[in-house]
């Protein structure tokens, strides 16, 4: 309390010594030019006008109450000095009177200008200090560049920040702003800004930029055309905001993704160890049996030759598709990051149907495939999209193990109407969880008793990675089908 006492008492303390000295300053002002200008008999509106712009400096340097004081003194001195008869301080005339106070109303109007415009300057500067700290808080800069020249008009605080410019070394110009760019980005940042130059358009994009450092950041940019009243292209304005956070967020994300994914695959194929076994066993045994049979041929009194010849390439058909089945096993466990290529989805159906054959041949599951012979190749990750579709196929088979009856995997592909590649799997199991379908992509949600409940979240979140969707229906009469679709032979979402 005592502090806060003597605060307010240094302060009042301080505002009187201001008010003291503004008026003492214009008090001098005035005797000044008083005394300068008296002997001579200067015109007294030369002298009005010099006593004007004394209280405009007051008001400029003080508050009202001293810009009134220094006024009325200027008043009362205008009509003692200047003002006949000189010397006398009566004002009894009309023309006096109607002097006096346009004088002081003229004084009081310049007041109180200053004082607004004071009051404006002040609140354009918070508003200024307040958008600057907005701009910190959100990494946004802004920015205005003329397409004559292409010399930058405007740019913020923390645009300077952004691309590590120092605001006192002046606006850098456009060889300093382009030598920023990172250089496998600038032909892309070039041919963006040229385009929405000959369009006068709107532009959007994300780049990277190189510091002097060696500091790499991404910016997203968004620009505006400004055009004149001939409706030419003068300026565009907008801003620059620094996403390297959020863009090392992403790729963190999308790792943590691609971990949880291989972490299902390899617990998928960890399920299906044995029927997996067999399904490499097959080609092995075979492989012996003709390695046997070649054998004899040759340890025949007269060898055969032909014969043997043809037992050797069955070997080599055997150990070559022993081969393979094992690469793609190799695969499937693999870690590493999303590969985008052109992918046939047929091939990519026979490849799972070859590793989970055994699986269904175990419980008696006829699979039947309808695979259109036109479909266009889809811009992907074989193994994410091989991913989805043995989910979908244990889940068919899992589905339909304990089911009395006939018991189908039907796996189809085909072209919509809108062109994409729709894959289907459908089975003749026990169907959708009752009244809880529209839960089965959430994550954790699951029916089996030993089910992570990742699967199908998993498979969703890959086919959404890739532009397409996922979704599941009840069949008729019993099991269910799911189905997704993909567009051909476009980019692949981050």
């Amino acid at each position: 309390m005592i502090d806060l006492a003597f605060a307010a008492k240094s302060g009042s303390a301080s505002r009187v010594g201001l008010f003291i000295a503004r008026f003492l300053f214009g008090g001098v002002a005035l005797a000044v030019v008083t005394l300068i200008g008296s002997p001579f008999e200067v015109h007294r509106g030369a002298v009005a006008l010099i006593y004007l712009m004394i209280v405009a400096v007051v008001s400029l340097t003080g508050d009202l109450i001293s810009s009134a004081a220094i006024a009325i003194a200027a008043a009362l001195c205008l009509r003692y000095f200047f003002a006949p008869p000189p010397g006398s301080a009566r004002i009894d005339k009309p023309l006096d009177v109607a002097a006096l106070i346009t004088f002081l109303a003229t004084a009081a109007i310049i007041t109180r200008l200053i004082s607004k415009m004071q009051q404006l300057t002040q609140e354009l500067q918070r508003r200024e200090a307040y958008l600057a700290e907005a701009q910190r808080l959100a990494h946004t800069g802004t920015w205005v560049w003329r397409v004559t020249g292409r010399d930058a008009l405007h740019l913020s605080e923390e645009w300077y920040r952004i691309y590590g410019f120092d605001p006192d070394d002046g606006i850098p110009n456009w060889e300093a702003r382009l030598e920023r760019i990172h250089p496998e980005d600038r032909a892309k940042w070039q041919g963006v800004l040229d385009r929405a130059t000959g369009e006068k358009s709107d532009y959007e994009m994300e780049f990277r930029i190189l510091l002097a450092d060696g500091t790499i950041k991404y910016i997203h940019t968004v620009g505006h055309p400004v055009l004149n009243a001939s409706g030419d292209l003068v300026e565009f304005v907008g801003s620059s905001t620094d996403i390297t956070e959020r863009k090392r967020a992403e790729e963190a994300l999308r790792e943590a993704q691609a971990d949880l994914a291989r972490v299902s695959r390899v617990t998928t194929m960890g399920e299906l160890t044995a029927s997996l076994a067999h399904e490499v066993n097959q080609p092995i045994a075979a492989a012996v049996t003709n390695a046997n049979t070649c054998l004899r041929w040759l340890a025949r009194d007269r060898p055969d030759v032909e014969e043997a010849r043809a037992a050797a390439s069955r070997i080599v058909k055997d150990g070559t598709r022993a081969a393979e089945i094992i690469s793609r096993i190799r695969l499937l466990f693999k870690k590493g990051t999303p590969q985008r290529e052109l992918v046939d989805v047929n091939d990519a159906i026979r490849e799972m149907i070859v590793l989970l054959r055994s699986e269904a041949t175990r419980y008696n599951i006829r699979v039947r495939m309808e695979l259109a012979a036109d479909l266009p190749r889809i811009m992907g990750d074989r193994v994410q999209l091989q991913q989805v579709l043995m989910n979908l196929i244990v889940n068919s088979i899992d589905a339909m193990k304990e089911v009395d009856g006939a018991r189908e995997l039907a796996i189809k592909s085909q072209r919509t109407e809108k062109k994409d590649v729709l894959v289907s799997v459908s089975d003749t199991g026990v169907g959708l969880p009752l009244q809880q379908a529209d839960q089965i992509f959430n994550a954790f949600f699951t029916t089996k008793p030993h089910g992570t409940g990742m699967g199908l979240r998993i498979s969703r979140s890959i086919v959404e990675s890739h532009g397409g969707r996922l979704w599941a229906a009840d069949n008729s009469p019993h099991g269910a089908s799911f189905h997704f679709a993909l567009p051909p032979k476009i980019e692949a979402k981050e």
